[in-house]
């Protein structure tokens, strides 16, 4: 059942075309919902999420399998190889794209993920920060081979240290973008951020996020689903992409949750059990931060992921916020 109705509240007719959200923390069964929701009503799917957007990283992203995506089709998801860049700026610019062309086609925008980032920058839009430059990024990842990301995290401290009070010391994504943008601009990535941002969204936005009422019963799930991952061959995944593409366990691709533990295990470094451990204790991580983006988003129409009516809920409120008969 529906735990919040804020869209609920204004009964004029929308002023743009609908667009569907549908957000969730991992293993809250986004992917099954919006299969059902695509049969049901006239909609096209659009992927948000940032490792799915990765050719043959299949299993450790829970990616669709073919016959699911044939049923109802997907888009982006196998949009770059794995030891390439995938950014927010180019989702949003690819996702306003596809949702235009979807609509053209008399159909609804289904977007569907857990990539809150992603969500977050369709609908606030982009600050201007500084395009990315790879030299600099070589020697910033140079800097942490020999110091170690912390020591990095104490750097952008120095320089920008509102950014830094933000982040975690062991986050090398972040940490390299922020110190990357100061380096370029010698102005903190804090005081880009502040400046107004220019929001194009021409779009009725009807946001659904799958909440689950017992947040146990999410992690029984997790735990299921990283343990199935490993018995469809994510370790013989990772080896065969390892074999085949120059990767490093800093690429963006390499530190998704569940590649990044294979990769200490494939090096050794951890055994199955300590694999296992570590896959679960990462996803749950995950999900607890999907959960804190959800909580701070307005306007969410909330569903118990765990309902066994889910299904029929959901697909009973979009019919109704979309005026369509029963």
């Amino acid at each position: 059942m529906a735990m919040q109705n804020e869209s609920r509240k204004t009964s004029a007719a929308p002023q743009y075309p609908p667009a569907i959200l549908l957000m969730g923390p991992t293993a809250s069964g986004k992917t099954g919902i919006a299969i059902e929701l695509a049969r049901a009503l006239p909609c096209e799917i659009i992927s948000v999420d940032s490792a799915q957007v990765y050719r043959e990283m299949d299993i450790g992203t829970a990616k669709p399998d073919a016959a699911t995506r044939k049923a109802a089709p997907h888009h982006l998801i196998d949009v770059i190889e794995p030891d390439d860049r995938y950014s927010a700026a180019r989702f949003r610019d690819d996702a306003l794209t596809l949702m235009r062309e979807i609509t053209e086609r008399g159909n609804i925008p289904l977007l569907v993920g857990g990539t809150m980032l992603y969500f977050k920058t369709l609908l606030e839009g982009l600050s201007e920060l500084p395009e990315a430059d790879p030299a600099i990024r070589m020697v910033i990842d140079t800097m942490a081979d020999d110091r170690g990301w912390p020591a990095l995290h104490q750097e952008l401290a120095r320089v920008d240290p509102e950014t830094a009070a933000r982040l975690a010391p062991g986050d090398a994504q972040r940490i390299q973008r922020a110190l990357e943008v100061y380096y370029i601009s010698e102005r903190p990535m804090s005081a880009f951020l502040k400046k107004p941002k220019y929001v194009y969204f021409p779009y009725t936005p009807i946001k659904i996020a799958l909440i689950p009422s017992d947040r146990g019963q999410l992690h029984i799930r997790i735990a299921e689903r990283f343990e199935a991952m490993l018995e469809s061959g994510l370790i013989s995944e990772l080896r065969r992409l390892r074999e085949h593409y120059s990767l490093d366990p800093s690429m963006p691709s390499m530190r998704c949750v569940g590649y990044r533990q294979t990769w200490e295990y494939l090096d050794g470094r951890i055994g199955l059990a300590r694999l296992r451990e570590q896959g679960v204790a990462a996803t749950r991580q995950l999900a607890k931060r999907q959960l804190t983006w959800l909580r701070s988003m307005q306007g969410l129409t909330t569903f118990d992921c765990l309902d066994e009516e889910l299904e029929y809920t959901v697909l009973n409120h979009l019919r109704e916020a979309l005026k369509l008969p029963a």
